[in-house]
């Protein structure tokens, strides 16, 4: 595979991405494992954009090690600066979910957004755990569903 060519401004982009994040492959002394490799590579399928640390004090050994990385996991080089490399490759396309009726009623997150009666107030935003048998009313309050009641003709009927 070859390296993925990144234009500048995506470089800049992708660097400033990757600013916050922690270095999540570490190379030893060792160098170029294949057990790095593979680590590499299932890191960069999990999140697209990487650290690397590598503990050497070769400058010039650090980028074949960032050249070697980007053209065998088919990445782009983002950027190197002092011991860090800092790798990108397009996510893999994720499988679809199952459809909704597959899935089974469990919690999901609700956000809540309440309105302030005077324009002049910030909206109140809230988030909400709801179980299946959960329902949210028109003012936002969280009820359970009950079960349906029969009519008492219809459970004589049925006796």
């Amino acid at each position: 595979m070859t390296a993925i060519a990144l234009t500048p401004a995506q470089r800049k982009e992708k660097r400033a991405e990757a600013h916050h994040l922690s270095p999540v492959v570490m190379i030893g002394a060792d160098g170029l494992t294949p057990a790095v490799r593979a680590e590499a590579d299932a890191a960069l399928n999990a999140h697209g954009l990487i650290k690397v640390r590598v503990f050497s004090d070769d400058r010039t050994e650090r980028d074949t090690l960032l050249a070697a990385l980007a053209d065998t996991l088919g990445a782009a080089p983002v950027q190197h600066i002092g011991k860090l490399l800092v790798l990108w490759r397009p996510l893999p396309p994720a499988e679809p979910k199952a459809p909704a009726e597959d899935r089974g009623r469990g919690i999901r997150v609700v956000k809540i957004v309440k309105f302030s009666k005077s324009g002049n107030h910030r909206a109140q935003v809230k988030k909400v755990k709801v179980a299946g048998n959960m329902r949210i009313t028109a003012a936002g309050e969280l009820k359970r569903a009950r079960t349906r009641q029969a009519s008492v003709k219809k459970k004589q009927q049925s006796s």
